[in-house]
């Protein structure tokens, strides 16, 4: 590498001759210039940081911030003090983008390293724009970070970052290591996706753990895609290659306006979406027995536009679908219960998904639709040992500050407080509640019910199976979807296959966002 010194002794003399000085001058920094550092990284299967942001922007759109700085202490040892930053257009829309080079002190973050990270959050903040984080890296670093005179500013990064969170949209993908501040970006942002084998998270890395703790793990079991992605949800998706990392949050950015006060962008509708055949298969889909399992994908994918589906936390907490999907070009958020998994009830981790998924499209105008088979929520010591009291509540909290359209449609069951926490009826003030010829309505499963009100009754019989097996027909003729439209507890009952359609015609008069009738209060006070 060609030493700053040297180039700026250099400058009079190219000036002199004509020559670009900058030319040289941002090469220094460049993968050129650091043949061996960038083979390092390739032998580790890895992108460098500005390889990362060619792939992710549009050809010729990024322009460096603070490519030049150095630190006085590591000096040409940190080329941009080990983070990439700059403006881009991302599928032709404006972003602004940090990527860290963990050819650089593995990834550390210096403190000027951290003062380009504020200001381009700062920029995020000021101009409207999506934040575009490729992390890889071990935190502060220890050669510029262990003395008070820097340290003790602490700074504004943290406050600043949670003061865009719901204005633009915040993405990560965690490519390399992610301990430290690294987790604490990851857990503010919105989208968060990780390369399998290679992204970990965690407060902090297997060497510091040993120390104070002597547990000595892995970074993958410490913080690896099995533990953050499938069994913590602190990210959403986990993926193969760094590829398929920069296409998902392409597709993520792509469903979501630039900023809180612009539209959702539209992508064109096909006719095709609308043939009412996509919705026949439908009619079949609900069992007869209220006891057997199905797969709800089916329907979310029936209601969207052909291959818009873009899942959120796939793998954790698999009893609930939250998605993104396109509806006539539109962006729709979809939350459904999954029967395959728990019965589609609503546990801690479901309900901190849906918590968090219904703020998400609350902030961006993204439509809600429920699709409802919930026979309640989780029950017993393990489910209160959870702290399944908090996080229900939780989404009940976002579900009353939203104020995006939403309906809901009762596929079977809709029992108990689950009922309501899948926005049933007019508890969350729906747009519409519509229910299949399927759906039961009430307090508790039926069965339950029968056990808990009814057991003398059936055990004093002569036969208690058959009286018990009698007394659940009884109930069980009360609950249905008629009786529920009869008291106007819903809409109407639609045939399955319509339910597209009467989607379409929902979203299509209701306004974008509307306003609730909120006491002088400066916010709510959150039950986590």
């Amino acid at each position: 590498m060609v030493a700053t010194s040297s180039l700026i002794g250099d400058q009079g003399d190219r000036l002199a001759a004509g020559l670009p000085v900058t030319d040289e001058w941002h090469r220094s920094i460049g993968d050129g210039a650091r043949a061996d550092a960038v083979a390092a990284v390739h032998a580790r299967d890895r992108l460098t940081a500005r390889e990362r942001i060619a792939l992710l922007c549009d050809e010729g759109s990024f322009t460096e911030i603070g490519g030049l700085v150095r630190d006085p202490v590591v000096g040409e040892r940190a080329p941009a003090d080990g983070v990439v930053t700059g403006s881009a257009r991302i599928d032709g829309r404006p972003a602004l983008v940090l990527s860290q080079d963990y050819s650089v002190f593995g990834g550390s973050v210096g403190h000027l390293g951290g003062a380009k990270t504020a200001r381009l959050i700062d920029i995020a903040l000021r101009d409207g724009c999506p934040l575009v984080m490729l992390l890889d890296g071990g935190g502060h670093r220890i050669q510029d970070g262990q003395n008070s005179r820097d340290y003790a500013n602490a700074g504004n990064l943290f406050a600043q970052l949670a003061r865009l969170s719901g204005y633009a949209p915040i993405v990560a993908a965690v490519l390399g290591p992610g301990f430290a501040a690294n987790t604490n970006f990851a857990a503010l942002a919105d989208f968060v996706v990780m390369r399998s084998g290679h992204g970990t998270m965690g407060i902090a890395g297997p060497a510091l753990v040993a120390a104070a703790t002597g547990e000595q793990l892995t970074s993958q079991q410490l913080g690896g895609t099995e533990v953050q992605v499938d069994r913590q949800g602190l990210a959403d998706l986990a993926v193969d290659g760094e590829q398929e990392c920069l296409d998902a949050l392409r597709t993520f950015l792509g469903l979501l306006p630039g900023n809180a006060t612009q539209p959702t962008p539209a992508a064109p509708a096909d006719p095709a979406d609308d043939d009412p055949a996509r919705g026949l298969p439908l009619r079949e889909l609900v069992p007869d027995s209220s006891r057997r399992m199905y797969d709800i994908r089916p329907a979310v994918q029936a209601i969207a536009d052909a291959g818009s589906v873009f899942e959120l936390k796939p793998t954790f907490a698999r009893n609930l679908v939250s998605a993104l999907v396109r509806v006539r070009g539109r962006t729709v958020g979809v939350i459904a219960n999954q029967p395959l998994h728990k019965g589609g009830m609503l546990d801690a981790n479901a309900c901190e998904k849906a918590a968090h998924f219904i703020g998400l499209c609350d902030a961006y105008g993204i439509a809600l639709v429920f699709l409802m088979d919930v026979p309640g929520f989780a029950i017993g010591s393990a489910a209160e040992a959870s702290t399944l009291g908090r996080r229900s509540a939780k989404m009940l909290f976002e579900l009353g500050h939203a104020t995006v359209p939403r309906l809901s449609i009762v596929l079977r069951k809709g029992y108990g407080l689950g009922y309501v926490a899948m926005s049933g009826s007019q508890a969350f003030s729906g747009d519409a509640c519509l229910a299949w010829p399927t759906a039961e309505i009430c307090a508790m499963s039926v069965e339950g019910s029968v056990d808990v009100a009814y057991r003398k009754d059936y055990q004093r019989a002569a036969d208690p199976d058959a009286r018990r097996a009698e007394l659940i027909e009884q109930i069980r003729a009360q609950v249905g979807p008629l009786q529920a439209a009869a008291g106007f507890g819903v809409d109407d009952v639609i045939d399955p296959a319509e339910t597209r359609a009467r989607i379409v015609e929902v979203l299509d008069r209701a306004p974008t966002r509307r306003r609730l009738p909120m006491p002088p209060k400066v916010r709510g006070i959150s039950p986590i």
